[in-house]
């Protein structure tokens, strides 16, 4: 039960009461900050989503469009998404919610019939750029098993776990009178109820002919014109799938004991063959041992050569561990093809979309639990197509994510040169065939990039420019470390039980191409990027020694005796004198008393690193064990190129390394970077005897040096005495607790993981999981004016801790490279200058026109050119380097925690601005953002609201109730970016981008891709001369005549209830001039064509006549001279 602390509840009482009275009354520097013209308002935003990116999560079923190439993939949860050309998607959702069991396309005619486990069925539009429903029918009394839909037909066959199938009238979304009942479909031939209906199809040859198939093994094919059964087909075993053969003499069944059976049309009595594709065949004749269900097969016929049986399941039961496969059987040879998760569906892809031609198969479209795989079987030994979609996201975890718009042009083509080489090879030569839709014509002016960090330690760069999402390079992180051959072999220093080498926080600055990452294993890498290929003998390793002897804050009193041990500097120019004493680091692994001390929680690479062209490591960080006891995980990262300088936070404090020099600048717990000014009452933490102060490092690449010499302070001149710690005492920290505090997400592996939440990236999870001890949970670098007595902006570290308080550290940076590599950094404590409530998430500057100032940088170079070649290089400013005049304001501090934001003047201090964002909620994500028109800062609530502030007044701008937090993923990987684009993953494999920018939201429709192309239906297969003259080829049907009300009747209206579309009229008017007017065209042209048929009827019997004539002619000239002699002529 948490602690209620009546001293916390006065405290904001008190600091709410300050707050408003300073809103209300803002001192006199605020006065010209009046003056700035703020050009944001709230008619520059609106919330809308735009794409969703990735692999449908947890999919059910599959259909394809053969002519307008578009694939279209359903989920359980009731999601819809369809797939063109690379480029070319779109997402649905049924209202609904409930698994969609299978989907039909209305071939060629832009519109596609969903199926759904809640016994409804819906006709989408999809002629438009976001399809919409048009027609809904809910079935009341009947479950839906299986659905049908001819080619070219508007009569949809519905078959229901009763057994009986229903036919709807796909134009009116009606039911028609005509009902097929299970107990005339099977008559006497069963003696109990036959199942529910598994398979529905009209023969090939003959449209008047329908093929039922039951579970029990029962086959049925039912004549619609006469309303009987003309023959059954009698099997022990139950039936998956039935495909026919394209002349319509013979179908093929799978069944639950993993046989196949082939029938002849004319001949139920007994199957014409059985085999058992993965069977063993005993010698003495008997029937082989009974495999594994075969779940769906597929019998597609070549005019040139063996047709082609493709089938899914069906195994041994002996091969215990096997993964799913498909097998291709084509003439005499059988090809077994493992796929790496289980197969939900296939489909092949064939020339012709007439059942009744021969098929031409060419690929195999197959759906797996957790991928989408293309197989070419045109080409020997089946490769498997290239796929253009971003479905990889998933590939391992996702556990963090960064959204970075407007980056520089550059970057992008860089990445993409690296990432090309990275590529599988062996792929199929063709173009992918699912090559459906068209680009949308408007463009975005900028370029965006979205970075992924995953559970196996892997990163991701992923263009995401125009609405598009291609990969374009990936990092392995994991390849610094040795890994663990085996379970057995797991070193017992880990603190996680799981993906040990899982990415944390990202922080990256695109224009120096510096890429740092902290994982859950409390290490973090420090990555430049190069064009070269290096091999690096020995990783650049620095251990550092992070502990926290104060643990309860109980009051925002004065720390007392503890805080007084630790000065406050007044300048820069003797920064030595606020490093803290260091602890003496040993080069053994246990302290005297038997506990894990000075190891680190992962062992690095001992041999030679192979780094390839793109992100090479220049440092490993590894934070290692304090006398038994875990480091704590990293919970803010923030890295600067210009600085050379990388920061990181935990719960013990904070740490600043120098990642040029390789050296530890500064290790100090959060109340030493308070001094004397720090507002909390802390107690010493049980059972230590003895206060040690908490900084200290241990550089791994100088082993030779002493204790005594490590614990110098890289700034001070003399050394430090060490304190030894020897006669501590420390107890044990559960090792389950921390795994739970630090895990991170893993959804593959367990549900119950995913609603987890893992403190990356910010403080937010103080609101779910509040601590006593104060976090570091916001680091920011840039030039300020951090001290009330500057007047010329100089380097500077903002922190931001989970209690609501906000430090400033200014950094005297050497101004040459060569002093640089040779003088260390100066280090200066400023105090605390602002305090807010709620844990501090985001720190930005602004410069007096209210204009948001970027970060310093250094622009990229080569690291591995040879020094003549190499470039010098050049520190970056804003464009306008803020300076102070006397008593004059001229930089603004925005800060925004997870209730309020402030706006603060420099270098006065004074608070001008402050909103209280949340009350009863707190702030999960916050990011100052650039939009065409101005600054302003973006936020996303626990409670689902998107909210937009403006700078540097913070005058609201937008409140959306867009996505109430019903999963930690969301909370995890939620970014804002520039330009008003933000996103999050909404599935453990799907990605969503939304946008806030009314001007996207305008030009959204031109943006977004168009999945329906007009494109003309090939023409039906010649029947031939002698069909057509003796008969045969495909019988058409007059479906209409014969399940109109006219002739069926009307449905009963208790079977189902038919609802319109969510449009209303707008709907119905899409599908007058649509769907349903497209399939009013496609029956005149039907008409018509059935006329120009009667026409060559016609003509053919006057060919017929005149052929007649000339044998007539013929005959009689032969009879005339017969008799006669050659010289009679």
């Amino acid at each position: 039960m948490k602690k209620f602390n009546i001293r916390k509840v006065l405290d904001g009482l008190t600091a709410s009461s300050s707050s408003s009275s300073a809103a209300a009354s803002p001192p006199s520097g605020s006065r010209e900050n009046d003056m700035i013209q703020e050009t944001l308002q709230s008619e520059h935003f609106q919330l809308c989503k735009t794409l969703r990116h990735g692999f449908p999560y947890q999919p059910s079923s599959m259909a394809f469009d053969p002519v307008q190439k578009i694939l279209a993939i359903g989920t359980q949860s009731g999601a819809l998404r369809l797939f063109g050309r690379a480029g070319v998607e779109c997402y649905c959702q049924h209202e609904s919610g409930s698994a969609v069991i299978q989907l039909e396309f209305l071939v060629n005619e832009g519109a596609l019939v969903s199926a759904l486990a809640d016994d409804s069925i819906h006709l989408w539009n999809l002629r438009q750029k976001l399809p919409a429903i048009l027609h809904s029918l809910k079935f009341n009394r009947e479950r839906i098993t299986f659905c049908h839909l001819p080619f070219q037909s508007k009569w949809l066959y519905v078959g229901t776990e009763r057994g009986n199938i229903h036919i709807v009238n796909v134009e009116s979304f009606t039911l028609s009178g005509y009902v097929i009942m299970w107990n005339k479909a099977i008559e006497l031939s069963s003696k109990s109820h036959p199942g529910p209906v598994v398979h529905i199809s009209d023969n090939p040859m003959d449209e008047g002919k329908l093929l039922i198939g039951f579970e029990c093994g029962i086959v049925v094919l039912w004549d619609l014109k006469s309303k009987k059964a003309d023959y059954r087909y009698n099997y022990d075993e139950a039936i998956h799938s039935v495909a026919w053969h394209h002349e319509g003499k013979q179908f093929v069944c799978s069944h639950s004991d993993g046989t196949l059976t082939t029938w002849n049309v004319r001949i139920p009595a007994k199957p014409a063959q059985i085999i058992t594709p993965h069977g063993k065949q005993p010698k003495d004749g008997k029937k082989p041992e009974p495999c594994k269900p075969i779940l769906k097969v597929e019998y597609k016929t070549t005019r040139a050569g063996e047709p082609f049986m493709i089938l899914c399941g069906g195994l041994s039961y002996d091969t215990v561990g096997r993964r799913a496969c498909l097998t291709v059987m084509h003439g005499k040879s059988t090809a077994v093809l493992e796929m790496d998760y289980s197969i939900v569906d296939f489909l092949t892809l064939c020339e012709t979309p007439y059942p009744n031609d021969f098929q031409e198969p060419y690929a195999v479209v197959v759906l797996l639990e957790k991928d989408l795989v293309v197989i070419d079987l045109a080409q020997i030994g089946y490769p498997i197509f290239e796929n253009p979609y971003p479905l990889s996201i998933h590939e391992s975890p996702v556990t963090c994510c960064e959204y970075y718009a407007d980056c520089p042009a550059e970057i992008i083509p860089a990445l993409y040169s690296v990432g090309s080489k990275q590529k599988r090879q062996g792929f199929s030569k063709k173009e992918w065939p699912v090559s459906g839709g068209n680009w949308g014509q408007g463009t975005l002016s900028f370029s965006e990039i979205i970075i992924t960090g995953h559970a196996d330690g892997s990163i991701k760069f992923w263009d995401a420019s125009a609405l598009m999402l291609q990969v374009l390079y990936k990092l392995k992180t994991a390849k610094v470390f040795e890994k663990p051959r085996s379970k057995e072999e797991k070193s017992s220093t880990d603190i996680v039980d799981e993906d040990p080498f899982a990415i944390q926080i990202l922080s990256w600055c695109p224009e120096s191409r510096v890429l740092c990452v902290a994982g859950v294993s409390a290490h973090v890498i420090v990555y430049r990027f190069s064009k070269q290929e290096v091999t690096t003998e020995v990783v650049q390793l620095l251990e550092v020694r992070m502990q926290c002897e104060l643990n309860e804050v109980e009051s925002p009193e004065g720390g007392g005796e503890q805080a007084s041990a630790v000065s406050t500097p007044g300048t820069s120019s003797s920064p030595q004198t606020s490093l803290p004493q260091s602890h003496p680091s040993t080069s053994s692994n246990n302290s005297s008393d038997g506990l894990r001390d000075n190891v680190p929680c992962l062992k690095v690479r001992s041999s030679p690193l192979k780094q390839s062209p793109g992100y090479q490591v220049e440092l490993l960080i590894q934070l290692v064990w304090v006398s038994g006891e875990p480091p704590q995980q990293i919970t803010s990262l923030a890295v600067n190129s210009a600085y050379g300088l990388v920061a990181f936070g935990n719960g013990n404090g904070l740490a600043v390394v120098d990642y040029l020099q390789k050296t530890l600048l500064l290790n100090m717990s959060t109340a030493e970077l308070y001094g004397s000014t720090d507002p909390h009452h802390r107690q010493p933490r049980s059972p230590r005897k003895a206060r040690q102060p908490s900084a200290g490092f241990c550089d791994g690449n100088d082993a030779s040096a002493t204790p005594e010499e490590r614990c110098k302070s890289p700034t001070s001149g003399s050394g430090s005495p060490c304190n030894s710690d020897e006669d501590s005492k420390h107890k044990f920290i559960d090792k389950a607790k921390i795994s739970r505090k630090i895990n991170m997400i893993a959804d593959q592996k367990d549900d119950a993981r995913d609603n987890s939440f893992s403190r990356s990236r910010s403080s937010s999870v103080t609101s779910i999981d509040r601590e006593s001890r104060e976090v570091v949970s916001s680091l920011y670098f840039c030039d300020s004016l951090s001290k009330r007595s500057e007047t010329l902006a100089v380097p500077s570290l903002w922190v931001g801790t989970s209690l609501g308080g906000m430090m400033a550290i200014t950094l005297s940076v050497p101004s040459t490279p060569e002093q640089r590599m040779q003088q260390p950094v100066g280090v200066s404590f400023c105090g605390s200058v602002v305090r807010l409530k709620g844990g501090i998430l985001r720190m930005a500057q602004l410069d007096a026109s209210g204009t948001f100032l970027p970060h310093v940088y250094e622009p990229w170079y080569e690291p591995n050119a040879p020094e003549e070649e190499r470039e010098p290089p050049r520190r970056r400013r804003p464009t306008s380097l803020p300076s102070s005049q006397e008593n004059q304001d001229c930089q603004y501090i925005v800060v925004c925690s997870e209730k309020q934001a402030k706006v603060v003047a420099l270098p006065s201090q004074n608070c001008i601005y402050e909103h209280n964002i949340t009350e009863a909620s707190f702030v999960l994500r916050a990011d100052v953002v650039t939009m065409t028109c101005g600054v302003g800062l973006a936020c996303f609530c626990a409670n689902g609201h998107i909210m937009t502030l403006s700078l540097p007044s913070l005058r609201p701008l937008l409140d959306v109730n867009y996505l109430p937090l019903t999963d930690m993923r969301i909370a995890r990987t939620f970014c804002f970016s520039n330009q008003g684009q933000a996103l999050y993953l909404t599935s453990p494999t799907e990605i969503q981008r939304i946008t806030y920018s009314q001007e996207t939201c305008d030009n959204l429709q031109e943006m977004l891709g168009e999945l329906f192309t007009p494109v003309e239906t090939p023409e039906a297969p010649n029947r031939g001369f002698f069909k057509g003259l003796f008969g045969g080829g495909a019988q058409s049907l007059d479906r209409e005549d014969l399940f109109g009300e006219v002739t069926a009747g009307k449905a009963s209206r208790s079977l189902a209830q038919h609802i319109p579309g969510p449009g209303g009229m707008e709907g119905m008017k899409g599908a007058a001039s649509g769907v349903v007017g497209e399939l009013a065209r496609a029956r005149i042209a039907l008409d018509e064509r059935g006329q120009k048929l009667g026409e060559l009827e016609e003509r053919t019997a006057a060919m017929m006549s005149s052929a007649d004539s000339f044998s007539k002619h013929a005959h009689d000239i032969m009879l005339k001279y017969k008799d006669k002699k050659w010289y009679q002529l």
